[in-house]
């Protein structure tokens, strides 16, 4: 059985009676195997598709808010929305610290990963770095998400939404039969805000949203050995960028958004993949082809992001600036794998993957005249109203390639072995495409040349090995260790001579790869009858050359830097109580302590990591009950989270206070419809959700609230 109880969003939802007395568990597929997941030797949470509609996820925030040591941090464009999984961090332009697998396709872009949720079947989110299993990127761990598939029978549903941004949502989706053999699914979302985040110099919102996104597949199953799973899938964004605040403390709330340029920020998805099964009495094969492209132009204002007689810039040298960036992305990716049939007691698979990608990226200041800001694509501005003050452009052309292959033993009912060991390397060369009058010139450091290619190739071994024990049948205990692997890379050419000559240690033209290196022990444990289960886990992992960030006001560019050592420590302890029919309670806490080894600049030393969070606190609980008898269900939903102190540049220069969110639902639920109402940041927590060096804030969401309906048919 694939269920789960829908009020829990924790690393092992009970496999007790639900709402409709029922027992469920829930089946995952994060260690490319079959298995519960309470079995599971590894810290995954999981929500199946009544978890997903019952806590109303429709993106991942929504997800990862529900996740005891996972965040996320949205800040400056939908494409940086930044992961981080116990102390492994992410930032503006560095590869994702966790792998992202939709549908069997690894996304290929950090870019990618914010966006609409819509028409899912399962979200897995899986804890430590998981090399062995997914590869680079997976330094964190890995979110594993499965969409609906394709229906016997004619079926579809449509959500109409409204909220108080004024902004509605349309989501619909249909199902069925072509012919014996071939099926199809069709899914849409439709989202159109006017923003809750006020500019109060331009009077409007800073934030409206219009996105259209849609996803398509063909199953075609000629026998039961075989199948050929074709899908595609476009998201067309439309949102503003570049509205912050700079302050000397990220507690610090009390500025409005003023910026004087709305600007854009528009950011195209296109992916089409083709996944081939074949069963065989000695093993299963799986090929999976996947074509990405990825686009986002964005501009706005820039530093100090006030209205032009206000700016620094403008009263220091007489006139103001804002700034254009441009990123694309393309690339093809093959991952074939050969495996053992599941649930034998010696397991095996073998594998390779491939991936070439091209990336072209662009960021510029331009002077700001009031008539507003223009985008700057591939060549700099000649426009006599927006003109170019500086511009950086670099292509780059990766090729990477791993071979991979895991072994699993059961020794007995109660004793098992598992390992795998992944081999990654990604070669790069990166291509000077700034004209020679914008590359930057510091006195006594090398400059850039325009066509000059640097070639960088970043690769490692990703051993994993988990060892579980079931002493009894309700008690699973595991251990083991894991080796995670991020690819370095290219920050823009010059960069390391604007760093070195404004005094910033640890950036360069080139970040190295990070890796982490992983100790872990658990126990999952089910009690009173199935009514309760309590989990814990408890990891030390040392990270060497993790990322963190540097914007340089010099050429307005976002940089990478490696801080050499970091060790990690931390815990997670999770229970989930079902006390009575329909009722259901989940608690988790997980806690992350940092602490930085090794750094250029010897005060850094001792500090806390950028980005970590101490704690976070998840309480949740769900009450639903039939009305009168009938089979019409009310249900409400509460759930509460409160993240920790929070460091977030290598000085510790700043730290925000710990956060509190409550979020609420209530539904009436016929089975063929439903309607719901509902509040995210019920009490409208003012907070900034993420701090940068130089002092940049950016704000986070207010309340939001409104109604929704949903009708199957």
């Amino acid at each position: 059985m694939v269920a789960a109880v829908p009020a829990l969003a924790q690393d092992a939802p009970p496999p007790a009676a639900a709402a409709d007395g029922e027992a469920r568990d829930i089946v995952i597929t994060a260690l490319r195997r079959d298995t519960r997941l309470q079995d599971t030797p590894a810290a995954i949470t999981a929500f199946d598709a009544k978890a997903i509609e019952a806590a109303g996820i429709d993106r991942p925030a929504d997800f990862i808010g529900l996740t005891s040591n996972v965040q996320l941090i949205e800040t400056q464009n939908v494409g940086n929305a930044f992961v981080i999984i116990r102390g492994i961090t992410q930032n503006r332009n560095s590869e994702p610290s966790v792998a992202v697998v939709v549908d069997g396709v690894q996304q290929v872009n950090a870019a990618e990963f914010n966006q609409e949720l819509f028409d899912i079947e399962q979200i897995e989110i899986l804890k430590g770095p998981q090399g062995g299993l997914y590869g680079r990127n997976a330094i964190g761990g890995a979110i594993v998400i499965t969409t609906k598939e394709p229906t016997d029978q004619l079926e579809g549903r449509v959500m109409a939404g409204i909220d108080n941004g004024f902004g509605y949502t349309v989501r619909a989706g249909l199902s069925g039969p072509i012919t014996d053999t071939l099926k199809f699914r069709v899914s849409g979302s439709w989202r159109d805000t006017q923003g809750y985040i006020p500019n109060t110099f331009l009077g409007k919102d800073a934030d409206p949203v219009k996105d259209f996104s849609i996803r398509g597949k063909l199953l075609w199953q000629p026998s039961d050995n075989f199948s050929v799973d074709l899908r595609g899938f476009v998201s067309l964004l439309k949102t503003q960028a570049f509205y912050y605040n700079i302050v000397a403390d990220v507690n610090d709330v009390s500025l409005p958004v003023r910026v004087n340029n709305a600007g854009i920020d528009n950011r195209d998805i296109y992916n089409v993949s083709a996944k081939i099964d074949y069963d065989a009495d000695w093993g299963h094969i799986r090929s999976v082809t996947s074509y990405d492209k990825v686009s986002e132009i964005l501009t706005g204002d820039a530093f100090d992001f006030l209205p032009i007689p206000q700016s620094l810039f403008f009263n220091i040298l007489g006139f103001d600036l804002n700034q254009s960036q441009f990123l694309d992305v393309r690339a093809i990716s093959e991952d074939l794998r050969i495996s053992s049939p599941d649930h034998q007691k010696f397991e095996w698979s073998i594998g390779t993957y491939l991936i070439h990608t091209d990336r072209y990226i662009s960021t510029g200041n331009l002077v700001d005249t009031g008539n507003g800001v223009f985008p700057v694509y591939r060549t700099p501005s000649t426009n006599p109203l927006n003109p170019q003050a500086t511009f950086l452009a670099d292509s780059q052309n990766n090729f990477a390639w791993a071979i991979y292959g895991s072994l699993g033993y059961e020794f007995s009912k109660s004793l098992r072995i598992d390992g795998s060991l992944r081999y990654d390397r990604d070669s790069r060369a990166n291509t000077t495409l700034t004209p020679a009058a914008f590359i930057p010139v510091v006195v006594g450091f090398p400059t850039g040349t325009p066509g000059e290619v640097r070639n960088r190739s970043f690769s490692a071994w990703q051993p994993k090995v988990t060892l579980t024990w079931k002493p009894a049948k309700n008690l699973t205990l595991y251990g083991g260790y894991s080796r995670g692997f991020r690819s370095g890379g290219f920050n823009q050419t010059g960069v390391g001579a604007v760093a070195a000559g404004t005094g910033v240690v640890g950036v360069g033209d080139i970040y190295q790869a990070e890796t982490a290196d992983t100790f872990e022990v658990g126990l999952k444990s089910t009690l009173f009858n199935n009514l309760m289960t309590f989990n814990a886990s408890a990891y030390t992992t040392q990270s060497k050359n993790g990322y963190f960030f540097v914007f340089l006001a010099a050429n307005s560019t976002q940089n990478l830097g490696n801080v050499p050592e970091t060790r990690l420590r931390g815990f997670e302890l999770e229970t989930a109580i079902h006390p009575a029919r329909g009722l259901d309670f989940n608690v988790g806490l997980g806690v992350t302590y940092s602490r930085i080894k090794s750094f250029p600049d010897p005060t850094v030393i001792g500090n806390e990591a950028p980005f970590i969070s101490r704690y976070t606190l998840n309480v949740g609980g769900q009450y639903e009950s039939r009305i009168n008898g009938s089979d019409l269900k009310a249900r409400l939903r509460v759930d509460y989270r409160r993240t920790g102190r929070t460091w977030f540049d290598v000085t510790n220069s700043t730290s925000r206070n710990p956060v509190d969110i409550v979020d609420t639902r209530v539904a009436l639920d016929g089975g063929q419809w439903s309607i719901t109402a509902f509040a995210s940041n019920l009490f409208d927590k003012k907070y900034n959700a993420e701090f940068s060096p130089g002092g940049f804030v950016f704000k986070a969401r207010p309340r939001v609230y409104g109604l929704e309906g949903t009708v199957k048919f």
